[in-house]
């Protein structure tokens, strides 16, 4: 990727910052808090990440799983963390467009105190049962969830999450009745849908995939546009007659409001580097995550379009934490 007259200028501050190595790299260990336990797909491509940014941007570069509170607790650490950065954050972009909107009093961060790095990843969502629901489609299933005296529960990686939502608009779209059951991530989840205490599960489709393939689940519908290349039978709700149901997220990097523009350009360049190593990539396909790399401004525009896009969605919900 060619560099720009600014970021080649930005690039040539942090060579002369002395907190910086000879190679552009921080001379110490930097941590990448994640805020979801092991095993899912934020924990996963940021512990890809962090392996391609051990010795590019930072001496090492170490995963940190901090789950708890809907993920906001890994957030609020980097917001007050020191802008040298050492301390940032890997997370879907949910976490600032959709938070906003269901913490309405009690949210202790905003979008404005971090500074954006990078988006990393663009996926999608799957709609799942597990592979011993009577459903074998999604028209089955609906036509499954209208009869049903109580309402479907379906578990997400959060409350408050896109996956979340965009099941809450699904159901309104067809006229079924969900009800959410919370979990930290999503793999806790995966057991009570096999044992059948859960009857559908809504995430990222590259986890969803996993799982279908061996034998544990069915996913039903995708919010992509596309069909998944890894998945083709599963039809995409665009197919279905719904393109206002289409829907992605990002996985993005950010870091401590304040932290030095030569730095934030110096991960920035090594995130894009790391997406285009050829392993990374492989690798991130099997998961069916698309690599991106945007420029801190591209991610900080993504965040503010994917917050005026849900704030109606959840209002129509009536869904709140707060009493």
């Amino acid at each position: 990727m060619q560099l720009g007259r600014r970021a080649l200028l930005g690039a040539a501050a942090v060579l002369a910052t002395p907190a910086l190595g000879r190679a552009a790299t921080l001379d110490r260990v930097a941590k990448l808090l994640v805020g979801f336990p092991p095993g899912g797909a934020s924990d996963i491509v940021a512990r890809l990440l962090a392996e391609r940014l051990s010795g590019t941007y930072a001496t090492q570069v170490v995963v940190e799983n901090r789950p708890g509170a809907a993920a906001r607790l890994a957030i609020e650490a980097v917001k007050t963390a020191a802008p040298d950065g050492t301390t940032l954050l890997f997370s879907p972009e949910s976490m600032f467009g959709i938070y906003p909107h269901i913490y309405k009093r009690t949210l202790r961060y905003t979008a404005e105190d971090f500074a954006p790095v990078s988006g990393v990843t663009q996926f999608g969502f799957g709609f799942s049962v597990a592979s011993q629901h009577p459903a074998q489609n999604w028209e089955a299933f609906v036509a499954w969830a209208r009869a049903q005296a109580e309402p479907v529960t379906f578990a997400t990686p959060a409350a408050g999450s896109t996956p979340h939502f965009w099941a809450e608009q699904c159901a309104r779209a067809y006229g079924i009745r969900l009800a959410h059951v919370s979990y930290r991530g999503i793999q806790p989840a995966f057991p009570d849908l096999f044992a059948g205490r859960l009857q559908a599960a809504v995430t990222v489709f590259g986890d969803l995939h996993e799982q279908q393939k061996g034998g544990h689940l069915r996913i039903l519908a995708g919010s992509s546009p596309q069909r998944s290349t890894k998945a083709p039978e599963v039809p995409a709700m665009r197919e279905l007659g719904h393109p206002e149901l289409v829907a992605t997220e990002q996985f993005g990097v950010l870091a401590p409001g304040g932290t030095p523009t030569a730095v934030v350009v110096a991960l920035r360049e090594a995130i894009v580097a790391a997406l285009a190593h050829p392993a990374m990539r492989e690798a991130l396909g099997r998961m069916d995550q698309a690599p991106l790399g945007s420029s801190p401004e591209q991610f900080a525009t993504r965040i503010r379009a994917e917050r005026d896009r849900w704030g109606p969605i959840v209002a129509a919900t009536g869904y709140s934490v707060e009493e």
